[in-house]
């Protein structure tokens, strides 16, 4: 995102932003020094601060900013904090965001009980300010993460997946948890359980043109992107470009591909024949069709949402995920 873009877009909860820096801060607290170490360490690495962007708009858009809504933003980052500790555990990774990762500078052990004080501490932090709604909606998420993650190895070991099922995947493992940044948004502005609903309904469909583009970044050859190109098909990770090819080519090109994520994914010749495959076969023009959909729908959710800066500025931020160079 540029750093024209992003200002913009934070221009209506530039206020809140700042505000919620400290308040974040704090809520990691320790008296164990280690831990604050590594919640330093966390803290000084974050990325572009999306989850509480999408938080402090959603609330604007829905009345106004409020006590409980930078508690929804702090409950929503401690909560994902945790599971991106967690997950580098379980990926092995030894890097993230261009920074090693918590288990690669202190050992697995210790990321995970890192990962586990900060779930215990978002969960104690809702309880101990009554926010049983916020926690509610952001524990969901949290659980959807989990079965979403699940679902996809289940089904990758297969790399035989339906359309139907990698929206499943990607609703939970990634819609999941900007939904929820908006129905909390929503609640904590005191809106009702139907706007709530419509909020959460609005981050979903962002969070699912969010992954599209993800996974078409992996196709990208013009090499001004973050990642590598290639590296979900080196993971075998079914993303819609490669689904929406396998299900529209012979039975016989399909096994060649399935053969190839399977047993040649180490080597960057093959790689790169898939990619072309998918490039030949339409696998981006449908995927990017698909992600334009998503955009779509969302737009139409704020139809009918009074104008506001912060409405402007969702739009934006609508438009970017979908426009973003990583």
């Amino acid at each position: 995102m540029s750093k024209k873009t992003i200002q913009k877009i934070k221009a209506p909860i530039l206020k809140e932003i700042e505000a919620f820096e400290p308040k974040f801060r704090a809520s990691m607290k320790s008296s164990v020094p280690l831990l604050d170490k590594i919640t330093h360490y966390i803290v000084k690495r974050k990325g572009k601060q999306l989850r509480p962007i999408f938080v402090f708009l959603s609330a604007k858009i829905c009345g106004d900013t409020t006590e409980s809504t930078y508690r929804a933003a702090t409950l929503i980052e401690l909560l994902h904090t945790a599971t991106l500790v967690h997950d580098d555990v379980v990926d092995d990774s030894q890097e993230r965001r261009g920074f090693f990762s918590v288990n690669a500078l202190w050992k697995n052990k210790i990321a995970v009980l890192v990962g586990d004080y900060l779930l215990s501490k978002g969960l104690l932090f809702s309880m101990e300010n009554k926010d049983y709604r916020l926690l509610q909606i952001v524990t969901d998420a949290v659980r959807e993460m989990s079965e979403g993650e699940l679902l996809q190895i289940e089904k990758a070991r297969k790399l035989d997946i339906e359309e139907p099922i990698y929206y499943e995947i990607i609703r939970q493992k990634t819609a999941s948890l900007i939904a929820s940044c908006c129905a909390c948004g929503a609640a904590s502005a005191g809106a009702d359980e139907e706007m709530i609903e419509k909020m959460r309904k609005l981050g979903e469909v962002i969070g699912l043109s969010f992954q599209i583009r993800d996974d078409l970044f992996d196709y990208n050859l013009n090499g001004d992107i973050g990642k590598p190109t290639g590296i979900d098909i080196k993971e075998k990770k079914m993303t819609l470009p490669l689904i929406y090819v396998l299900n529209h080519v012979s039975q016989k090109e399909k096994k060649h591909i399935i053969n190839i994520i399977k047993n040649h994914s180490e080597n960057p010749r093959k790689v790169a024949e898939v990619i072309q495959i998918v490039q030949e076969h339409g696998g981006i023009e449908y995927a990017t069709d698909k992600m334009h959909q998503f955009k779509d729908e969302a737009l139409h959710l704020l139809n009918d949402i009074p104008e506001s800066p912060a409405k402007d500025s969702l739009v934006e931020l609508i438009t970017y995920t979908i426009e973003r160079r990583k």
